[in-house]
């Protein structure tokens, strides 16, 4: 299974302030900014910030990992326990699912 971590998507409460922050103070690359969604680049892995919500408050961070296969990702480790909480399904261009590790933590893996 060829899996790596692609991005580290952290919540944030203020998008300015936390752009001003990894930008300014860290010094780190940004690629994009928006409202929305902002990417800085961080080598393979990247940094992006995401507003908080009632789901995923400020400081939270989620860990999103990417693989060829979605779907073979999927059958290979739900076989082996790993709880699913959203299934593979096409979503902004690419296959997307969400898993919990062992401690609760929400994972993404795209492909």
């Amino acid at each position: 299974m060829d899996l790596k971590l692609a991005y580290a998507i952290h919540f944030v409460a203020d998008m300015d302030r936390a752009v001003a922050f990894y930008r300014d103070t860290l010094s780190l690359p940004l690629k994009f900014a928006s409202p929305e969604w902002t990417e800085f680049a961080t080598g393979e892995t990247t940094l992006a910030l995401h507003p908080a919500s009632a789901e995923n408050p400020a400081g939270s961070t989620h860990l999103g990992f990417g693989t060829p296969d979605v779907r073979a990702f999927h059958q290979s480790i739900s076989a082996q326990g790993v709880r699913f909480t959203k299934l593979p399904e096409p979503m902004h261009g690419m296959t997307l699912a969400e898993f919990v590790d062992p401690d609760g933590a929400r994972c993404s893996v795209s492909g």
